[in-house]
């Protein structure tokens, strides 16, 4: 069918559920900031970097599988769709028992070595650690929401977090550790609603949990796509993490606090642009499964338009109304204040990462995962941390700091382009010599 017809329909419904569960996860920093002050609104935010940069690893593994799911099923090969389904979930599981090692282990020393301030410190180590020991849950809910995509419906987890959150802070005055408890307990219980939507269908993607077990073919081939992609998410949130750093070095937390608001923000924006980032990933990945050589480049294109329009929609209306939103994370003018001053920029020119992302998407379904990543690292990472240390510290302003962003988007989406046409002539010419052309469509 069309495509456009076929991704809006696609992207929609998990842009929707995306925002409505980023709406209940942002109930953190809200109820931090309206009822247990700025500081404990910014402890909250300088743990976000350092969180995305252990976990991203592991999220790749998620990308990976979904993957091969997706290939998977557009070959309509049921058994190793069966296979590769149950290794993802049991993959996800082990990730996250990981995980929590990992960053109850780290969350202290590692928000001391980015220059995280005193007065900030212990609370967001408490944060941290709560979050941490949830995240068997969260690796889970991840894992099956890629492979259901749309599916997955997080609105009564997202309902309990915002009860549990003011629960624990207004009756029990616990701040921090309140809003950490309230997150983890609605993402378990998100986790156990996707699990259970799985375990309920009948289709040939559903589980059956006396057959979780590792297959080691799909493992490999969930791996050989998630590893790069994860060490291209923590390279990432490397350079995330040494721009948090830059910002700590103000030693301010109400420049702390606006850019934590900020972000909060931006993220709406990021999670509308990501569903098309999914669909593009998806429907290049069945295509690909299927031989359907011809759908591949106007997918490409028509995920791009609709990213750019996505981001350029929905970030211009965050700066319109910026202060004002601004305003539902933190009463202080301060904090309204620096969180505008970034927002501003970030909102503009945030339609950049989604064509960034978008390409890398379609990339990535065509089984490539290494070129992709060897590039995102030098364009959007090496670049942002030469910035830092060459033009922001001769410009030492949070400008400067922040226009690290659209540049390094810029330059990696024009470089991801370029491996686009290298990739995909390289994948039609392996799949014209395999297939037989049929009304304009290969097939095997």
């Amino acid at each position: 069918g069309p495509i456009m017809g076929n991704l809006l329909r696609f992207s929609i419904p998990l842009m929707l559920s995306g925002i409505l569960q980023l709406l209940f996860n942002s109930a953190d920093i809200i109820v931090l900031g309206q009822f247990a002050g700025g500081n404990a609104m910014a402890a909250v935010g300088s743990t976000s970097s350092l969180n995305n940069l252990i976990v991203n690893i592991f999220l790749g593994l998620s990308a990976g599988g979904s993957v091969v799911v997706a290939q998977y099923f557009g070959m309509k090969s049921d058994k190793d769709l069966e296979e590769s389904v149950h290794t993802a979930i049991l993959l996800g599981l082990i990730s996250g028992l990981i995980l929590v090692v990992v960053g109850l282990l780290l969350a202290e020393p590692m928000l001391a070595l980015m220059g995280t301030t005193p007065d900030l410190i212990d609370q967001a180590v408490l944060y941290m650690r709560i979050i941490f020991a949830g995240m068997p849950a969260i690796m889970v809910y991840d894992f099956g929401a890629g492979i259901l995509r749309a599916v997955g419906d997080t609105r009564l987890g997202g309902v309990v977090n915002v009860a549990l959150n003011l629960f624990f802070v207004l009756a029990f005055d616990m701040g921090v550790a309140g809003v950490a408890i309230g997150t983890v307990v609605s993402q378990t219980l998100a986790a156990f609603l996707v699990v259970r939507c799985l375990v309920k269908t009948e289709a040939s993607y559903g589980i059956r949990l006396r057959r979780l077990r590792i297959v080691k073919a799909k493992l490999i081939r969930i791996l050989r796509i998630g590893i790069p992609t994860g060490v291209q998410g923590a390279v990432f949130s490397i350079s995330n993490v040494l721009i948090q750093s830059a910002i700590n070095s103000f030693d301010s937390s109400t420049i702390v606090g606006g850019n934590t608001a900020s972000v909060n923000i931006e993220n709406f924006v990021y999670t509308a642009m990501n569903a098309v980032y999914q669909g593009s990933l998806t429907f290049t990945s069945q295509n690909v499964g299927a031989h359907n050589v011809k759908r591949i480049v106007p997918i490409l294109w028509w995920s791009s338009l609709c990213v750019t329009a996505v981001g350029l929609l929905l970030g211009v209306t965050a700066v319109v109304f910026g202060r004002a939103l601004l305003g539902i994370y933190s009463p202080d003018p301060q904090i309204i204040a620096y969180g505008f001053d970034r927002l501003k920029l970030i909102g503009l020119t945030y339609f950049l990462c989604g064509l960034m992302d978008t390409v890398c998407g379609c990339i990535r379904g065509l089984g490539a995962s290494i070129t992709p990543t060897l590039i995102s690292l030098t364009g959007a990472c090496a670049l942002r941390i030469v910035w830092i240390y060459t033009i922001f510290a001769s410009t030492r302003s949070l400008f400067m700091l922040y226009l690290s962003y659209p540049v390094s988007w810029l330059v990696t989406y024009i470089a991801n382009l370029v491996c686009f046409a290298v990739t995909y002539r390289r994948w039609k010419r392996r799949a014209l010599a395999s297939t037989t052309i049929v009304n304009g469509y290969t097939v095997g």
